[in-house]
């Protein structure tokens, strides 16, 4: 059995891991990542430790929040100077921002004259560029790799963004044991500057002499002429729209309910991050299965995994739905980046993926922020359940919709037929 596993999944990864450019390219993204993961640690340790005795966590929030949200902002309003630029100068602006902004920090801290308001004030100015540099990333995976090799690519990329999460933050707290959170966002900057470094030396294909379609606005204009793509990227909204709940209720949840520590919580997501890992390396395979249907199935399987919070207290049940949870959802992020790309033009795709990241950047962060009154009015449990509930009815009202839309297709086609039928008798 474990032949037959391995065979499929080597022949899918194999095409992509041999080519030199991505061979190089996956490592230093994977580093990156891993600079990020540790920054979910090291950025509200070191606000905390800025922050007045009683702010402490207002001030972790707005930095967190501070380190990607505007991102979100730029991809809007810097599209005139952004949109026609190459996938590889996109990279270079975003990373190359990161790596001053947080060095910068770095360097403050060092003298002793960081204060809250510029700690935040730098990550947000550091974060400006981050949907426009998401976009170039996965831009320049679909320059070096024709359809069939463009999900194993993306897989990677995603599958590294969630190892991050599962390693970064025991490497910080490691780091906090000698040193503090400033000695994790210096690593950081690291990381991001030999991504830039790296990207910079690639020699990408030559691509054909179009004329760019410039700026986030662009992009949403080329969506509105793509009803799928449309109705895909306001699908991926919604879907981690209903998500957010969960970053605020589960930590609730396990402190309320279960009783239990941090440690816990954060065996919660170690698990979930594990089974995202399995997911994503096993999606990256499927470069075979219809994307649409399987982009359903992976909402509606998640949604079915959130409500055995609402149903029982049993650690090894939740924890097991959650991983469970992971390894639904791992193959999400691979399959959706892949049908934008099969369906945009070289001239399109900077501006619809920048577009993309504008939407799908701030709903997670404005689910969570809903989750908060939430978690106050019903309960960490049964917000969790609420998310389940309601997940499995968006995945449901999607079924309905594309079922109900190629009905109708099909009896006009029927109709369309009949009438010619009917005319060359």
């Amino acid at each position: 059995m474990l032949g037959k596993i391995r065979i499929p999944l080597l022949s899918a990864y194999r095409p992509v891991l041999t080519d030199g450019r991505y061979s190089r390219l996956i490592p230093a993204s994977a580093v990156s990542f891993l600079g990020d993961g540790m920054a979910l640690v090291g950025i509200p340790w070191l606000a905390i430790q800025l922050a007045q005795p009683d702010q402490g966590g207002v001030v972790a929030g707005l930095s967190l929040a501070a380190y990607t949200l505007p991102g979100a902002l730029g991809a809007l309003v810097l599209g005139r100077w952004f949109g026609g630029m190459s996938a590889q100068k996109l990279v270079g602006a975003s990373t190359g921002l990161r790596t001053l902004g947080l060095a910068t920090i770095v360097a403050l801290a060092a003298a002793d004259q960081l204060n809250a308001f510029s700690y935040i004030a730098l990550l947000a100015v550091s974060s400006l560029f981050s949907a426009w540099g998401n976009a170039g990333l996965y831009t320049i995976v679909s320059q070096l790799f024709a359809d069939g090799r463009q999900l194993p690519a993306n897989a990677l990329l995603s599958v590294s963004q969630q190892v991050s999460i599962i390693i970064g933050p025991a490497i910080a707290g490691m780091i906090l044991l000698k040193l503090d959170g400033s000695a994790i966002l210096a690593v950081n900057a690291i990381s991001y500057l030999l991504l830039l470094t790296t990207v910079a030396r690639l020699k990408l294909p030559q691509q054909p002499a179009v004329a760019r379609r410039a700026g986030v606005v662009a992009g949403f204009r080329i969506l509105a002429r793509r009803p799928q793509l449309v109705s895909l990227l306001l699908i991926t909204a919604a879907f981690f729209f209903l998500y957010g709940p969960v970053e605020v209720g589960l930590p609730l949840y396990v402190a309320g309910n279960l009783a239990g520590s941090g440690q816990l919580l954060g065996a919660f997501w170690t698990a979930f991050g594990i089974g995202a890992v399995i997911g994503g390396f096993a999606g990256g395979a499927l470069a075979r299965a219809p994307r649409w249907p399987a982009v359903i199935a992976i909402i509606f399987g998640w949604g079915l995994t959130l409500l055995p919070f609402g149903i029982t207290d049993n650690t090894s049940a939740t924890m097991t739905s959650f991983a469970l949870g992971g390894l639904i959802y791992g193959p999400f992020p691979a399959f959706t980046i892949s049908l934008f790309q099969q369906a945009a033009d070289a001239s399109e795709l900077t501006s619809i993926l920048a577009a993309r990241s504008a939407v799908t950047t701030t709903a997670t962060p404005l689910g969570a922020a809903l989750g908060g009154p939430l978690v106050t009015l019903w309960g960490a449990a049964d917000t969790l359940l609420y998310s389940g509930i309601a997940t499995v009815v968006l995945a449901a009202l999607v079924t309905a919709s594309m079922l109900f839309l190629r009905g109708r297709a099909r009896s006009q086609w029927a109709r369309r037929s009949g009438h010619r039928a009917l005319g060359s008798g």
